[in-house]
């Protein structure tokens, strides 16, 4: 199972949400890029990166912090928040980011999704899919649909997507534990790698994700807490 640490930014700073509210926010550190060579240090293969303004504004804000993170890893980094234009995917891409994750134009537009993975590969271009009691949240969150997660999931799959970013909203942030019952359901629904995030809290969290079968998981808060040692978890789940 693959694990990625997770560093969202605000205003150039690390911060962590809680169920995806702005107004609920703590700082971790004033420098993701410092954040993301001490996770690289403890082992990690890959890097989840969320550009939280980016989500709100629609176009990507916090570039400077994402140009110095690429600049100081050498491992692979994926890139969600306000990526809604072909050019912004090329554009990160070209920076360096080796997977962007596309969500709320994609859940608006798969048509535009099936276009950028065409041009620039499944393994490259990756679909967000957030919910919030199994419907599908855009716009940062701030707006639920009438999609469910599985319908979602199913047409990104015609698409061509691979992998796809899950995250159930009402874990996110809260230390509760994943939604493994419904990310194994999206997993045997459509065949897809599918990647956990939101309420992974301890070592236990992870273990029952990787018995259900699944792909990946973001780390977040855990992490930022102590609850989970980075350089374990990637010798028991990755090793």
């Amino acid at each position: 199972m693959q694990l990625y640490p997770a560093i969202d930014m605000k205003n150039g700073q690390c911060v962590r949400l809680r169920q995806g509210a702005f107004a609920d926010m703590t700082v971790y550190g004033a420098d993701p890029a410092e954040m993301a060579v001490k996770w690289q240090e403890a082992g990690a293969s890959f890097l989840h990166l969320v550009d939280l303004d980016g989500a709100l504004m629609g176009h990507s804000v916090n570039e400077e912090a994402i140009r110095r993170i690429l600049a100081a890893v050498s491992v692979p980094v994926q890139l969600g928040g306000g990526i809604r234009s072909e050019e912004a995917v090329e554009h990160m891409l070209s920076l360096g980011i080796r997977r962007v994750i596309i969500g709320t134009r994609a859940a608006r537009e798969p048509e535009f999704l099936r276009e950028m993975i065409e041009k620039f590969g499944p393994d490259h271009v990756a679909a967000g899919v957030d919910a919030k009691n199994g419907m599908v949240a855009v716009q940062g969150w701030e707006q639920v649909s009438k999609i469910s997660a599985v319908e979602r999931c199913r047409k990104m799959k015609d698409c061509g997507v691979r992998h796809i970013i899950y995250t159930d909203i009402s874990r996110d942030g809260m230390l509760t534990g994943p939604n493994v019952e419904a990310t194994r359901h999206l997993t045997e629904e459509t065949g897809l790698d599918i990647i956990a995030s939101g309420g992974v809290s301890c070592m236990q969290d992870l273990e029952n994700l990787h018995e259900a079968g699944i792909f990946g998981a973001i780390i977040g808060k855990a992490l930022y807490e102590g609850r989970i040692d980075l350089r374990e978890a990637v010798e028991r789940f990755e090793g």
